[in-house]
Parts: structure tokens; C-alpha cells; sequence
């Protein structure tokens, strides 16, 4: 079988290796779509901190069953599935405790272990997320950066029906967790500075959209939501600027949920996080519940996730699909890797 290999910084060798048994409580998959996120870019250029060379990328994934271990028997043979990519040690204090999301000891597959950017693959079983043909296999691969949305409102620890809900940033990642608030019942507000992903985000659906860089957020929040402003913020960029928004917008004795990676220390007026009784919640990944969620989104089709797929490449293609972000990234949200 073919294996891409990303062996440095912006560069992609393809390998033929024999393609993998499973173990007994293991299954292997024929990999069918891979997308493309933020952090496999950061990789692509050496940026990410926690992932060294070579690596097998690939952890947005969807593919089909086509062989089961001994003892793994809980699906059928051409169920259509993803995974979750983490693979945790069990035995540490966050994983007792069902913090399994926050392990000690986590690997995420593509990154600090291998990952699918290959046609077949090999998943304990554990980890296998399975969705119906109602499902494609596009927005099969897109179920893993949805339930990172969903674990981001999840921390919240609200229910956000009937409220107010700021969303800083309309990349893949603000989108998706703008459509999920939207999902849940709430009214919900997107900002960014590219007015093509403001536009994608109202072709999903996202009825209230700010450009910053020509309105006044301030007033626009409050011409919105009323003199309660935003009942829940998301900041979903990882800038300076955008923390500095959340702080300055929110409403007092509310949360902001830190959803972007920061490549910066950004820095943080506690003075007004004290006086005003903000928390700042961090979240991370996700667990089996928030996929099981993302599922049902999808299944429910209560998502608008086709417009977000601005680009495919077929897997031959894999360093042409880096290439085309690098030109157009302020022209897309999703790109693709078919197989």
C-alpha cells in the first residue's frame, strides 16, 4: 500500500509498504477522505511545537472497515466510520478520572504518532466512530473538527437555547462552532477580518456577521444582542487581538472558552478578568460523547458543511493541496485529500 511521509518542513515522500494486520482488538481501515486543518499546516512548516519529522499525517479522517481482530466485533465489515485520534496511557490521574481528553501521556495520531495518510490503517476498536450512508465520506472526515466545536460549547456548561453567543473567528474551527451554537438554539454572532469566510459563514447559515476591521464590534454586539450583550464568547483565532476583543466586549460574570492555539503568549488584562468576574475556560479535543454529538448533527443534517470544502486533491496530489493553501489561504476553509 501507498504511505505519504511528510520526512521535513514542506516536503512529502510517498513510500509502497505492506499493508498492516490488526491486532485482536484492532481494525483496519481503507482510508477514503482526509482534510487538511490548521494544525497539520503548522507541521508543514516545522511550526508545531509537540510534533517532530518524519510523520504520517491525518487525523480528519473517514474510511470504511475492511478487516477486524479477533476480538474486535462490535462492527461490520464496510461500515462506514471514522476514529478518534488520541491514544492515551489509562493509568494517569485525568484518565481515572474520565479526563481521558487531557491524558498525561496523550498522542494524537499525525502528530506525535502516525497517522492515516495512507490507504489502509489500523485503529483500536475503542476508537472507532461509526456513521450511516446518510453521512458522505466528505463529512464523515469532518466529524472530528465538529466535535472539537462541540466540546468547546460543552465546556461552557450551559444551555445555550435561547442565548447569545459570540464567536471570534471564521475559520473552519469559529464556523463549525458557530453552526453547532446555531444547531442548539442559540443567537448566535461571527467576526473576522476576511470578508470571504464572513460570506462562507452566511452561506452556512450564520445569520450575523462582523467585519471588525470596518464596523464598530461594540456596537454591532450591542445593536444584536441588546444592553446584555453576548451571554458566552468563543475565542476561535489564537491572537492577541482577538483575546483583547473578548475581554473588552464581555458582559460581566460571563465565560470566554479559549477554542484558537495561540503561537504567541498573548497578553492578558487580569485587571478587568478581576473586576469583572470573567472566566477564561481552556478546551481540548474532545471526548467519545462530543463525537457521538457530532454524529447526530450530521446525521440530522443540521449543519451546512458543503460550502466549507473550498478545494480536493487527490492523495498523489497530497503537497499540491499545502501548495494551494499557501496561495489562496485567505480563499479557504476545507481542503480535501481523496483516496
Amino acid at each position: 500500500m501507498l504511505q505519504a511521509i511528510m520526512t521535513k518542513p514542506g516536503e512529502i515522500q510517498f513510500n509502497e509498504i505492506d499493508t498492516p494486520i490488526p491486532k485482536p482488538n484492532e481494525v483496519l481501515l481503507k482510508i477514503r477522505k482526509i482534510g487538511v486543518c490548521g494544525s497539520d499546516i503548522h507541521v508543514y512548516h516545522g511550526l508545531h511545537p509537540y510534533t517532530s519529522f518524519p510523520v504520517v499525517q491525518g487525523h480528519e479522517v473517514s474510511g470504511e472497515i475492511v478487516s477486524c481482530g479477533q476480538n474486535a466485533s462490535k462492527y461490520d465489515l464496510g461500515q462506514l466510520v471514522t476514529f478518534m485520534p488520541q491514544i492515551t496511557c489509562g493509568t494517569c490521574y485525568q484518565c481515572k478520572h474520565g479526563d481521558y481528553h487531557i491524558c498525561e501521556n496523550l498522542k494524537v495520531m499525525g502528530f506525535q504518532t502516525g497517522g492515516a495518510a495512507q490507504e489502509y490503517f489500523i485503529v483500536p476498536e475503542e476508537n472507532i466512530i461509526p456513521f450511516s450512508n446518510n453521512i458522505t465520506l466528505e463529512i464523515g472526515a469532518m466529524i472530528e473538527p465538529i466535535s472539537v466545536a462541540v466540546h468547546a460549547i460543552r465546556r461552557s456548561a450551559m444551555n445555550i437555547k435561547g442565548k447569545n453567543v459570540l464567536v471570534l473567528g471564521a475559520g473552519p474551527i469559529g464556523n463549525l462552532t458557530a453552526q453547532v451554537a446555531n444547531a442548539l438554539g442559540a443567537t448566535v454572532m461571527i467576526t473576522d477580518v476576511s470578508d470571504y469566510r464572513l460570506e462562507k459563514a452566511k452561506e452556512c447559515g450564520i445569520g450575523t456577521t462582523v467585519n471588525p476591521m470596518n464596523q464598530d464590534l461594540t456596537s454591532e454586539i450591542q445593536n444584536t444582542f441588546g444592553e446584555g450583550k453576548a451571554d458566552l464568547i468563543l475565542e476561535c483565532v489564537g491572537i492577541q487581538q482577538t483575546m483583547d476583543d473578548a475581554i473588552e466586549n464581555a458582559r460581566k460574570g460571563t465565560a470566554i472558552i479559549i477554542v484558537g492555539v495561540f503561537g504567541k503568549k498573548p497578553t492578558v488584562d487580569m485587571g478587568l478578568i478581576q473586576d469583572r468576574e470573567l472566566s477564561l475556560i481552556g478546551t481540548l479535543m474532545y471526548k467519545k460523547e462530543d463525537y457521538l454529538d457530532a454524529v447526530a448533527l450530521c446525521e440530522n443534517k443540521e449543519l451546512c458543511l458543503e460550502p466549507m470544502i473550498t478545494d480536493r486533491f487527490e492523495f498523489s496530489d497530497y503537497l499540491s493541496a499545502y501548495h494551494y493553501i499557501e496561495k489562496a489561504k485567505d480563499k479557504t476553509l476545507k481542503v480535501m485529500i481523496n483516496l
